[in-house]
């Protein structure tokens, strides 16, 4: 929707669909939904209803108008995957994407489940049969915010995408990664929780995922501290700042 994104690891964001509905503890403090409720009723705004679902279809387009090539966060104030979206208007955003192949599109979702089956009926793993190749321009991303959304990365897997990341954010626990839970990862985000409600990411948690994507070649990016600094500390976001072992982590997927 704008083609500009304060989200560090983007460019800008396009949501042809906003509005969710929470489905696991990251959820709690979702910064989507306590933005979006504050224009609740302003008549003429884009969130006039809050963050009640709603499918835009005039913003399908919105990509194809935008001529200098961008990293796209695709729903960043909803999920693609969401139950309450058309089978056919998945179709209708991943053929939007194909044809903006100057830009790449980064799709982030916590409904993995639907995210492959869909997948699986539209695109082809081999290249061999008779289904959709995967465009190269679309990433495709999970969130895990702890070790019990862990399976999350393995579902991933089975979709054909070219870049495929996780998102640990808000990171809210410590989780186990091995090589072989992150073989075929191509990125790793980090970052803790901001907001009045904040809940305090430890730097442990943190140096344990960056020391395995370290191991395994994967580039690592570190968001935010959030709200509470490396030391624990509730001092804001401004002021926790970025650094994370004496320097900014920007780093991207090799492509």
């Amino acid at each position: 929707m704008s083609e500009v994104s304060k989200i560090e690891w983007t460019e800008a964001s396009w949501n042809p669909v906003t509005g969710c509905k929470k489905i696991s503890p990251g959820c709690n403090n979702c910064y989507a939904q306590t933005f979006a409720e504050r224009f609740r009723g302003v008549s003429n705004h884009p969130y006039q209803q809050g963050f009640d679902f709603k499918i835009w279809p005039q913003r399908l387009v919105l990509p194809l108008t935008w001529k200098k090539p961008k990293k796209i966060f695709v729903n960043s104030m909803s999920d693609l995957f969401h139950e309450k979206v058309p089978d056919e208007f998945i179709a209708k955003v991943f053929d939007t994407m194909t044809k903006a192949n100057i830009h790449v599109f980064q799709v982030l979702t916590k409904r993995v489940d639907r995210m492959v089956k869909w997948t699986s009926s539209q695109y082809s793993k081999n290249g061999k049969d008779r289904k959709l190749q995967w465009p190269a321009n679309v990433w495709i991303g999970v969130s895990v915010e702890n070790q019990d959304y862990i399976y999350r990365i393995e579902l991933m897997k089975k979709v054909p995408a070219k870049i495929k990341f996780i998102s640990f954010e808000p990171l809210l626990g410590p989780v186990k990664l091995t090589k072989k839970i992150l073989m075929d990862i191509d990125w790793v985000i980090v970052g803790g929780e901001s907001g009045y409600h904040a809940r305090l990411m430890d730097e442990k948690w943190v140096s344990n995922i960056y020391e395995k994507c370290i191991e395994s070649g994967i580039p690592f990016f570190f968001k935010q501290w959030g709200t509470f600094n490396s030391k624990g500390v509730k001092v804001g976001k401004k002021k926790a700042g970025r650094y994370f072992k004496k320097r900014i982590w920007n780093e991207m997927p090799r492509i």
